[in-house]
């Protein structure tokens, strides 16, 4: 199955050292164990998992990887490894990434999301071998009016609680040290540079709180009904492993031309599969064989969260030849069955998903012509 990655991204990540923050999260496992899996000598710098279990340690990542243990708010930490490892790609995913916890810890959420990626940024302007970074936010990002068409990269950044404003300001930040560092015409090193807004992620290995594809499998593994806090609410959903390759695929581009791609980018889903969270709920039952949903009562003291929020990847689709790969329906498939065999006694979880970043190259490879070399 190697082939297929080696016919997605050349030798691209073959023997690269890649510093990956934030891989004991869900999409950073994810997608260090891609890294991994394509040759790169993959590097992690992160606080332990949060949740029990984690995708991090069923796939025994740590055996994997450069782990690191470090918090992205200690800047000496974080400059000690970059030190250390002189890697040559960066991926920033490390954040809090909580809506409903930055509403009860806004400092926190500001110090980690904001902060902590001005250490990395610092890290990267002081260093001599990074050749390109991604950094992460959200499509949280924008200033979100709920209008009915996706938001374009160009839109302008706000955000009402406190977590998307910090993905809001994050978006600032890097566009500062991006023209002013970074260009050709900086007061740094001259990389590719740049910063990322991904939908609403789903996939096996997610047991984050207060989202609902956990929310959904821990209510079933329980045969208990599943609560919906917010039933109306309109996502752009998409599996995990479609934004990570517009991940991957934009920094071969970083790499190659980091005049023209340096800049941000959404990758989300076909516009069709933006739905609400009953109707998410709903698939994931009929996709799990059994299961029912809570009658949604109104929670008049419910803190704000918005209703209606779409992205736009025509410049990534336009630009880069990059679209998503899995609709909806095969999303929640992959995702039922991933934690259909975790249930399973024995079975083996890395092997299992390295099947599924295999699978979905190949889906990959025929719908997006580009990738192929």
């Amino acid at each position: 199955m190697e082939s297929m990655g080696l016919k997605a991204f050349g030798d691209m990540f073959r023997g690269k050292r890649v510093l990956v923050t934030g891989h004991t999260g869900f999409k950073g496992s994810w997608l260090s164990l891609w890294l991994h899996d394509l040759g790169a000598e993959v590097s992690g710098f992160a606080l332990p998992p949060d949740t029990s279990p984690s995708h991090f340690e069923l796939i025994g990542l740590r055996d994997m990887v450069n782990h690191i243990e470090g918090d992205i708010r200690n800047y000496h930490i974080v400059n000690k490894a970059f030190k250390a490892f002189d890697p040559e790609i960066v991926f920033h995913l490390a954040a809090q990434p909580l809506v409903r916890d930055s509403y009860d810890d806004p400092k926190e959420t500001f110090d980690i999301n904001i902060g902590g990626t001005v250490n990395i940024l610092e890290a990267i302007r002081n260093s001599s071998s990074v050749k390109a970074a991604v950094i992460i936010t959200s499509d949280k990002c924008y200033e979100n009016k709920e209008w009915i068409w996706g938001y374009r990269e160009n839109d302008p950044m706000g955000g009402h609680d406190p977590y998307s404003a910090s993905k809001g300001a994050t978006e600032i930040v890097c566009s500062s040290y991006c023209r002013s560092f970074f260009g050709k015409a900086g007061r740094g090193p001259h990389i590719g540079f740049a910063t990322v807004r991904a939908g609403n992620v789903i996939g096996g290995g997610d047991w984050a709180k207060d989202r609902i594809i956990p929310d959904c499998v821990r209510a079933l593994s329980k045969h208990e009904p599943i609560v919906i806090r917010n039933p109306k609410a309109t996502r752009p959903w998409q599996h995990v492993l479609d934004p990570l390759s517009g991940y991957l695929f934009l920094t071969q581009q970083l790499l190659e031309d980091p005049d023209r791609f340096s800049s941000a980018w959404n990758f989300g889903p076909a516009d069709t599969e933006h739905i609400c969270v009953l109707e998410l709920a709903k698939r994931f039952i009929a996709a799990w064989g059994e299961g029912k949903i809570a009658p949604v009562e109104p929670n008049q003291s419910a803190l704000h969260e918005a209703n209606l929020l779409r992205l736009s990847i025509a410049k990534a689709s336009y630009e880069l030849g990059w679209f998503p790969a899995l609709n909806g329906s095969t999303a929640i498939d992959w995702t039922v069955n991933w934690y259909k065999d975790w249930r399973r006694a024995g079975k083996d979880m890395r092997e299992l998903s390295l099947d599924q970043i295999h699978e979905y190259t190949r889906f990959a490879l025929e719908k997006n012509a580009k990738w192929a070399k």
